[in-house]
């Protein structure tokens, strides 16, 4: 779905094409398989899909950018780890995927947390640690959840989402009845993850119960600042499964994204086990605001994949070639968004640190849902005692 807020798009011009007509596009970058067939490389699109990724990329790229300006601010505190360069990875899974679906996944959450319900003001709070965030204030950049939607967030310890995206996976092979499609989880790791012991074993035991499980490995060429040739032997994450079957896909490019995902998500459904998939992508923040990232890459490089890779170009691109929208529409989206964006950080900035109360919430539940409903928050349950260093602050029953 569009982004929460978000305004249609309805300009005059574009009321005279047809909203609904599909158009065939090519995917320049070849899908490589490992033990598998590989997607078409080509696709169908329409008009209100593409709008639609557009809107929701371009919003995560200015999100991002906007969080960059605060942090440099010193109005966002702690780690914070940006995701412009990778904007079609999320949004080509989220097309790809239901809210169904589970999706656990990196520290580097804020595209994900968007795509899986999360508005922009939420968002913003939670990097401000303010009350309105999507975790109420308390997780931060890096920990971003939505149980509303099946979103697992953010793991900030390098790999240990990948064993609980198996587990994920798990459920949906233990709820299965008969031999009906199920749903499936997707775990993503970086390539700095990828030689974990932790995920070899969450893999092996995936492969041995055939767990519909997404092994997604989000390569953007750098675990922090090391390259991919340096710190691993095995540089095609795609084939790291060993009998265990793999896709590699251009993260560069959201439809080639989508059309991968839902490979292996009907390979997974099936009952077939779990899949590998390398999604090869870019960041082009370094690993996190305290990494300027032309350390051990040149600027020169970063500029390139810019130039000649940005995933927002390439589908305002096809926009223009299928004749669903000109330049001139695009940048005027572009510019609404931008004022969206910052009508969202004006919000965030007038709300407030959470009450001293929640630092007993959110620890113990009795399985309740949250009076307020809110993203499938569940009710607290607080222990008889908490005990404080000064026992005459000592609370009993949250009180």
């Amino acid at each position: 779905a569009a982004v929460p807020g978000a305004r249609g798009w309805a300009a005059a011009a574009a009321g005279q094409r047809a909203l609904s007509s599909a158009y065939t596009f090519d995917i320049p970058v070849e899908y490589k398989g490992h033990n598998i067939d590989v997607p078409e490389q080509k696709t169908e699109a329409t008009k209100e899909q593409l709008m639609e990724y557009h809107r929701n990329m371009y919003t995560m790229r200015r999100m991002e950018i906007t969080a960059d300006n605060e942090y440099k601010a010193r109005n966002i505190r702690g780690f914070c780890h940006l995701y412009d360069g990778q904007e079609a990875v999320a949004q080509g899974i989220q097309a790809a995927l239901t809210n169904d679906d589970d999706w656990i996944t990196t520290y580097r959450c804020h595209g994900a947390a968007l795509m899986r319900g999360a508005t922009v003001q939420e968002i913003f709070e939670e990097l401000f640690g303010f009350r309105g965030g999507i975790a109420a204030g308390k997780g931060g950049s890096m920990h971003m959840y939505n149980k509303e939607k099946n979103f697992y967030g953010g793991a900030a310890i390098v790999g240990a989402q990948v064993p609980i995206g198996a587990g994920l996976g798990f459920f949906h092979k233990y709820k299965r009845k008969n031999d009906e499609p199920m749903n499936v989880s997707i775990v993503m790791y970086g390539d700095g993850s990828a030689n974990q012991g932790q995920c070899w074993e969450a893999a092996n035991m995936a492969g041995l119960w055939k767990i519909p499980v997404i092994f997604c490995c989000e390569n953007n060429e750098y675990g922090m600042g090391t390259a991919v040739n340096r710190s691993s032997y095995i540089t095609e994450y795609y084939k790291q499964g060993n009998k265990i079957p793999g896709i590699f896909i251009d993260g560069m490019d959201v439809l080639a994204v989508r059309e991968g995902i839902r490979f292996c998500k009907e390979w997974c459904s099936a009952g077939n086990g779990p899949i590998y998939t390398e999604i090869k992508t870019y960041r082009y923040h370094g690993h996190s605001m305290s990494d300027p990232g032309i350390t051990y890459r040149s600027r020169d490089e970063v500029t390139k994949v810019r130039q000649s890779r940005d995933p927002i170009e390439n589908v305002k691109a096809r926009l223009v070639k299928a004749d669903f929208a000109t330049d001139e529409e695009l940048k005027e989206i572009e510019k609404e968004i931008r004022v969206e964006v910052q009508e969202a950080l004006r919000r965030a900035k007038e709300s407030s640190m959470p009450a001293p109360e929640e630092l007993y919430t959110d620890i113990y539940t009795n399985g309740n849902k949250h009076p307020s409903g809110w993203h499938g928050r569940l009710a607290t349950d607080y222990p008889y005692e908490i005990r404080m260093p000064d026992q005459a602050k000592t609370v009993f029953h949250g009180k």
